[in-house]
């Protein structure tokens, strides 16, 4: 017996965004359909099933007396959290619960452990480097990297040139399955964040599929050079939204990949653009999740800058005048997506500038971005982002001024503030944090190699203008109302 459930445990434990609920259900009840239909016994409890538990442990005991079942087969679990309940469903169920590996991943977390062993840092670099060799993804005959290079990113950091317009993403309107999960999702998740229509997510491997073959088609070739290009009114650029379908099961990493690596072996796409993408799910993807198992659950728990701020309310409602925010805030809100640089260098950066506590960025992202799951999720955010670890997974923090947000989109040239001011009410609020930022953790940062010369900068500063930056910073800060809508 197969056995599936829809728990409001799980849909709450955050304020995840209605359309992350809404695409698990239905994805969920889409992989039943076609379990059934290829024979096996599914049993399969909606949220809204009589006598329902709402938690793992109560459904998989309820199942086992309804079954009487002998023993329980599940995968091992994403977050750390849910495996401290399964810990405990032998003794709740009274039959044993065999743990298999989970096969939506390349590198095992022993494998990883064993890798990290004994090592100073844990560079995700070299960890790229070793899966590029043990899966044979992009080498040559003689077991050299394509290109003469393992890392092509230098290359993939431009703006988005005026008057390139990328296409448009696949969309998939509901069938009468979704349907039927969107009006439960507006019943009952009703105070849950973001926006639930329009709903045009893939919610079967088949449409998985196609939104791969899409950008395998459509973006792929441009990927690389505009990865981390921002520009207003384009949601999606030239990125996959593939994250969504690997992380929860729809599609496998391995022949992602590799469909990848055919595009560049039939001279479809450039070297870089593939190499990035690779790189982000050969590399990165397997390297977080080896980070958050080797580390938890302390990990959660870290906070190196000592962070106090609660995050500020328009996290939740995009209600800002700063338009980076307001834009990648707003989409969030529409699509539960925003693509990397967003997350790291916008929404992200102005966490880590502004002192925001790390457990409540760390619970902002897991809420409401469709890919989020905690394994993925806190490192990025409380490693990459934060820099609450102390440096255990990044080696300087993702800290920076207006100027590169300036660089890689066109929202300063949509705001109220000036991005060339660094002090007054007009003055673009991520300068004046920045230095600020400097100044408040010099006792941590100063003697980190890849921050001299931002330091030697600070050190040529004229005091009055370093005191006006703080005045200006901490003004700012005290303007944004905080602790009230969608507090976690």
């Amino acid at each position: 017996v197969l056995l599936l459930v829809e728990v409001a445990a799980e849909a709450g434990y955050v304020n995840h965004h209605k359309k992350k609920i809404a695409y698990l259900f239905s994805a969920m009840r889409h992989w039943a359909q076609a379990l059934e239909a290829q024979g096996h016994r599914v049993d399969y409890v909606r949220l809204d099933s009589p006598g329902n538990t709402h938690s793992f442990k109560g459904e998989v005991a309820r199942a086992v007396a309804r079954h009487g079942a002998t023993r329980v087969v599940v995968t091992e679990p994403g977050e750390w959290r849910v495996k401290a309940d399964m810990d405990t469903w032998a003794q709740a169920c009274g039959v044993p619960v065999d743990v298999l590996p989970d096969t939506r991943f390349l590198c095992s977390t022993e494998r990883f452990a064993a890798w990290a062993q004994g090592r100073k840092t844990l560079r995700m670099e070299f960890f790229y480097r070793e899966m590029r060799k043990a899966y044979g993804l992009l080498l040559t005959p003689g077991g050299d990297p394509e290109g003469g290079a393992w890392n092509f990113d230098a290359e993939n950091r431009k703006p988005l040139p005026d008057g390139v317009v990328p296409p448009a993403p696949l969309s998939f309107p509901p069938g009468a399955l979704t349907t039927e999960v969107l009006n439960l999702c507006r019943a009952r998740f009703a105070d849950h964040f973001g926006d639930l229509d329009p709903f045009d997510l893939a919610v079967t491997h088949a449409d998985a599929q196609r939104v791969l073959d899409d950008f395998l088609d459509t973006r792929l070739a441009f990927f690389g050079d505009y990865q981390d290009a921002m520009k207003m009114g384009e949601d999606y650029l030239y990125h996959s939204r593939l994250s969504t379908y690997l992380n929860s099961g729809l599609l496998d990493p391995l022949p992602v990949c590799r469909a990848a690596e055919a595009a560049y072996r039939a001279g479809k796409v450039p070297l870089n653009a593939v190499e990035g993408f690779i790189r982000q799910i050969l590399g990165w993807r397997e390297y977080v999740r080896g980070i958050y198992w080797l580390t938890m659950p302390d990990y959660a728990t870290r906070n190196h800058f000592g962070n106090t701020r609660p995050l500020p309310d328009f996290y939740w409602t995009g209600d800002t005048d700063m338009t980076c925010l307001r834009e990648t805030i707003t989409a969030t809100r529409r699509n539960g997506y925003a693509h990397h640089i967003q997350r790291l260098m916008v929404t992200g950066n102005f966490a880590l500038l502004a002192g925001v506590r790390p457990a409540d960025i760390c619970d902002w992202y897991l809420a409401v971005y469709t890919d989020a799951y905690d394994w993925v999720e806190l490192p990025n955010t409380l490693g990459m982002v934060m820099h609450a670890d102390g440096g255990y997974l990044g080696s300087k923090p993702y800290a920076a001024s207006g100027k590169y947000i300036d660089r890689m989109s066109d929202y300063c040239a949509n705001c109220r503030y000036n991005v060339a001011e660094a002090t007054g009410d007009t003055a673009c609020p991520f300068n004046a944090l920045y230095w600020d930022f400097l100044q408040r953790h010099e006792p941590q940062l100063r003697s980190n190699p890849r921050m001299a010369v931002i330091y030697k900068t600070l050190d040529n500063m004229a005091p009055e203008k370093k005191a006006a930056l703080r005045t200006r910073a901490q003004g700012f800060l005290d303007s944004l109302p905080s602790g009230g809508y969608g507090a976690l």
